[in-house]
C-alpha cells in the first residue's frame, strides 16, 4: 500500500487498494448466499422455537440448500484464504488494524455516542472499527471450524469435541452466524452514516482533507 500518491488535479487519495475491494464483494455475495441457505438447512431442524421465514431462504428444501451452501462455503473459504494471506504479507492488518487497546474502544465509543467520532480520513479505522474488522475474521473462523464439524462430525471428530460433540456445533454454527449478521447490520448502518464510505469501497479511492493528506500509516 505504502504512501498515497496524489496526481495532479486530483484531489482523492487511494483508500482501499484493489484486492481487498474484490474480496470485499465476493464476501458479501458468498455470505448473502451462506445465510440465505443456512437459514433453510436450520428450518429443517430448528435449534430454537422459531424458524426463518421461508421468503427470507434460499434452495426451496434441504438438499438444495445444502448445495447452495457448499457452493458458498468453498467461494468463501478460498476469497478469505487471499484476504487474510494478503493482510498479512503485504502489513495491511498491522497498518489497519492494529494497535488495539481496550481504551481505545471505550474512547471511541464514548466520542461516537456523542456524536464526535471523527470521519475525515476514510484510511485510518478508529478503535471500534478495528475491533469489529478483527472480530468478523474471528467469526469467520468459527463458522469454517464448526462447518466442518457438522459437514464431517466423523473426520473432524476431535475438533467437534472443543464445541460439545455434533449438536454442539450446531449451536456454535448459529450463534457465530448470528454474531456475524450482526456485525453486517453495523457495517451497513455506519455505511449509511458515512455515505462516501460506500463510493470508495467500489473505486478505491476518496476525497480527504488537505490537512490530513499524506501516509497515515
Amino acid at each position: 500500500e505504502g504512501k498515497c500518491m496524489t496526481p495532479a488535479g486530483d484531489d482523492t487519495v487511494r483508500v482501499h487498494p484493489l484486492l481487498v475491494r474484490i474480496t470485499h464483494w465476493i464476501n458479501v455475495f458468498a455470505i448473502t448466499i451462506m445465510v440465505a441457505s443456512g437459514w433453510r438447512i436450520y428450518n429443517a431442524s430448528p435449534l430454537f422455537e422459531f424458524k426463518i421465514p421461508a421468503d427470507l431462504t434460499l434452495g426451496g428444501w434441504l438438499a438444495g440448500a445444502l448445495q447452495w451452501h457448499f457452493a458458498a462455503m468453498w467461494l468463501l473459504v478460498l476469497n478469505g484464504l487471499v484476504y487474510v494471506a494478503y493482510g498479512i504479507a503485504s502489513g495491511h492488518f498491522r497498518r489497519k488494524l492494529l494497535p488495539l487497546t481496550p481504551s481505545g474502544i471505550w474512547r471511541d465509543v464514548t466520542a461516537a455516542l456523542r456524536g464526535k467520532l471523527a470521519h475525515d480520513d476514510l484510511r485510518v479505522y478508529n478503535a471500534v472499527q478495528r475491533a469489529a474488522y478483527l472480530g468478523a475474521i474471528l467469526i469467520g473462523f468459527v463458522l469454517v471450524l464448526s462447518g466442518l464439524v457438522l459437514w464431517k462430525p466423523v473426520q473432524f471428530y476431535t475438533l467437534g469435541q472443543f464445541m460439545g460433540d455434533y449438536e454442539g456445533a450446531r449451536y456454535v454454527h448459529f450463534l457465530a452466524m448470528a454474531a456475524l449478521m450482526l456485525f453486517v447490520i453495523v457495517h451497513v448502518v455506519m455505511a449509511l452514516l458515512v455515505p462516501r464510505t460506500v463510493p470508495s469501497m467500489l473505486t478505491g479511492r476518496a476525497r480527504i482533507p488537505p490537512a490530513a493528506r499524506g501516509d497515515p500509516a
